[in-house]
């Protein structure tokens, strides 16, 4: 599970987690495990891809409050030590 104090080292969502997943510039990805599956398949499917490990959390909401968002979140990940998300 994301540490919740390194929720600036976490991207949250869809897109922004693809895209860092194919730069390989996470080291985890985390899926909220009531989340639709068509939304969180295209995460899983590049993570599976590029060999980074996928973690499951309870609930959207749970995610979020991980990561130190308000609202639910069906996918993050952690950002690699050495990458910023500019």
């Amino acid at each position: 599970m994301p540490d919740k104090n390194k929720s600036k080292n976490m991207i949250v969502g869809i897109k922004q987690t693809i895209r860092m997943v194919e730069r390989r510039s996470v080291s985890e990805v985390f899926i909220a495990q009531d989340a639709d599956n068509y939304v969180t398949k295209s995460v899983i499917e590049a993570a599976k891809a590029n060999n980074i490990p996928i973690k499951y959390v309870e609930s959207k909401k749970k995610l979020g409050h991980l990561c130190g968002i308000e609202i639910g979140a069906s996918t993050a990940a952690t950002i690699k030590d050495s990458q910023t998300t500019a």
